[in-house]
């Protein structure tokens, strides 16, 4: 049903967005507005705001943000045309009238859903009954029981052509309705149509309001051929636009769950079994751009989970290609893949879900594996070679459609490529005299800078103070608080750490980094005051001071985070001017993202003070370019 701009004008206006919330939230009266704790994210402290006057809801703690209309649909599952007709109904206000031909195609989908219900409900009492015995031992051996697993309704079709045809007969339900459920198959000569799941365990598929739509099978015959069998596209059913468990993973992502696409329905259950609630798959088909706006409207970067057999990695390299056009800033994918040509039913069955969550953790990001495809497995061995190598990664860069991803994608994309093919200067030599001794923090004692206080005793560092140091603890008594611009942070302290020259030529704006996790900061002191020693730095020095200052863990943990692994200027063997090129720019993106934070900071407290359309634009748009400069990295901030 189309509605007209003058009805939804005086559904909004006549509908109270406090009675509709409250419904779902508990809400308490500030000023103006009413906050509650946010039903879109688990959250301890309120941060959900409802502007009665305005008509709309915003949680500063995700950034989610509507209507009425919008919540319902949100919280309830519903399309738009349903929660427009839910919230007239809820207040009295008659519907504008309808098509004669709306009303005969609603009224065929209610009776197809009728007739999937009652096929949901034979298969499931088939399951439990006498001929499903060996069904049941299927199940059982590949682990899909339990209480997590009763809310996917499984089934068993029994091996015959009729039984299912006669159940629904035996309810009324025509052989007509059947064919067009796809429950039955109609032979193209003209002979009786037939039950269409035979000999198989059932996967009800279920939209995002809890209704089943279509069925999967899973033949137990070992040479019964095709393993896996979904029903056609119905009036209920068109598989570019579904993914099984849609409904329950949009409710887990929404409380902190990953989201995970895997390719069959069988790893989907697995995975929920085993705690991962927020897994997906397609039915029948490969991913389509439909799926991948479904999963962008409840997560900005789901991975893709594949297989790691050539078949799964075929699907990856699909997966980047579809992509990539649709991108948006802070809107992205991570793959990961799994070892041995595994599927995630089977690493889980074999090693548990320790197994899966390190998978996970390992996903690559979008542009990484761009760059895996077309330029680490690419032959390189001429120039011509590598000239037709960055041609094809550029053209695909070119087919991102917006302008600020495509630029950053061109922008990083060009200067891996500036360190693969120009390696770049020899290692850096000392002063006139030669190549200097490296440091290490018992060789020198400078001004005091270590003074054993017995013989044999463990050296104790009292440094001088640069101005820069001084600087920086000033700068520090203005941190701020948890922000987005850490992970910045700690690459450019990785980086400093692997290449100590960078502290002798970025001293000051090194001193000046705002940072606010304590570890972090205290990294970078001692690496200023080992700075402020009239000796040349050692890598390996360096962290063996920090080991004796009591940082050798939090060193460990930095060096360990898989973002900074993929950063040129964090590894020791990256060439000099590379390293020197990129820690600038991490400098200058550093900044650009404390600066944003602060924006940020202020727009939401001119928000929270007082509830305007104004107010609301501002900290939209600060949020929007602050999730941009995020998403120029390849990977997402992780935590230290």
């Amino acid at each position: 049903m189309r509605f007209t701009p003058r009805f939804l004008d005086e559904l909004r206006d006549r509908v109270s967005i406090t009675d509709v919330i409250s419904r779902k939230v508990k809400l308490v009266r500030k000023g103006r507005s009413h906050l509650g704790l946010c039903p879109f994210h688990n959250e301890k402290s309120p941060s959900f705001n409802v502007s009665a006057e305005k008509g709309f809801y915003h949680c500063f703690g995700c950034g989610v943000n509507g209507n009425a209309i919008t919540f319902v649909m949100e919280t309830e599952g519903l399309s738009f045309p349903e929660a427009v007709e839910k919230l007239a109904g809820d207040i009295g206000l008659e519907l504008p009238p309808r098509d004669a031909r709306d009303d005969e195609r609603e009224q065929a989908r209610r009776s197809l859903y009728d007739v999937m219900e009652f096929a949901a409900a034979f298969f499931e009492r088939e399951l439990q009954g006498a001929r499903g015995a060996k069904a049941r031992a299927y199940l059982d051996g590949r682990q899909l029981t339990g209480p997590k697993v009763e809310p996917f309704r499984l089934g068993f079709a029994p091996d015959s052509r009729s039984a299912l045809k006669e159940h629904l007969a035996a309810k009324d339900v025509t052989v007509e309705e059947m064919v067009e459920a796809g429950l039955l198959v109609a032979p193209d000569d003209g002979g009786a149509p037939y039950d269409r799941f035979r000999g198989r365990v059932i996967f009800p598929i279920i939209d995002a309001k809890g209704r089943v739509i279509a069925f999967g099978g899973r033949t137990l015959d070992p040479d019964g051929k095709p393993k896996y069998l979904n029903s056609p596209e119905t009036p209920l059913f068109k598989k570019s636009t579904v993914l099984f468990n849609f409904g329950p993973a949009r409710k887990a992502c929404a409380t902190g769950a990953t989201l995970i696409a895997v390719e069959g329905y069988v790893d989907v259950i697995a995975l929920v079994a085993a705690g991962f609630e927020g897994a997906v798959a397609p039915l029948g088909t490969a991913l389509t751009e439909d799926h991948l706006q479904m999963m962008w409207r409840i997560a900005p970067e789901p991975v893709l989970c594949f297989d790691g057999d050539a078949a799964g990695i075929k699907a990856a390299q699909r997966g980047i290609d579809l992509a990539l056009p649709l991108l948006e800033p802070g809107q992205s994918l991570r793959f990961a893949l799994l070892p041995g040509g595994q599927d995630p039913d089977d690493l889980i069955r074999a090693q548990g879900a320790g197994a899966m969550q390190t998978v996970l953790n390992d996903a690559v990001g979008l542009a990484d594996m761009l760059w895996r495809r077309e330029i680490e497995n690419a032959d390189l061995a001429t120039p011509e070679r590598r000239a037709g190598a960055e041609r094809n990664l550029l053209k695909h860069i070119d087919g991102i459609t917006e302008p600020k991803v495509r630029e950053h994608y061109r922008t990083a994309m060009r200067e891996k490529l500036r360190a693969l093919f120009q390696p770049g200067e020899a290692q850096r030599q000392g002063g006139p005299q030669g190549r200097r001794e490296p440091w290490s923090p018992n060789r020198f004692q400078p001004r005091g800078a270590f003074k054993p206080e017995r013989p044999g005793a463990r050296p104790t560092w009292t440094p001088p103070v640069s101005d820069a140091v001084r600087r920086s603890a000033a700068g520090r008594s203005q941190a701020l608080s948890h922000t987005v611009s850490e992970p910045s942070a700690a690459a450019l302290i990785l980086a400093a750490m692997n290449h100590p020259f960078l502290l002798e030529e970025h001293s000051e704006a090194f001193a000046n980094l705002p940072i606010s996790e304590a570890n972090l900061d205290k990294i970078r002191s001692e690496l200023l005051h080992a700075a402020s020693l009239e000796h040349s730095l050692d890598s390996q020095g360096l962290r063996d001071h920090l080991k004796l200052q009591g940082l050798g863990e939090a060193c460990e943990r930095l060096e360990r985070r898989p973002m900074l692994k993929s950063m040129a200027m964090t590894r020791r063997d990256t060439a000099h001017v590379v390293v020197q090129r990129e820690f600038q720019h991490a400098l200058a993106r550093h900044r650009k993202l404390t600066e944003l934070e602060t924006e940020h900071a202020q727009a939401a407290e001119a928000l929270r003070r007082e509830m305007t359309d104004e107010n609301l634009a501002r900290l939209r748009a600060i949020t929007d370019e602050l999730k941009s400069t995020i998403g120029a990295e390849a990977g997402p901030p992780d935590a230290f």
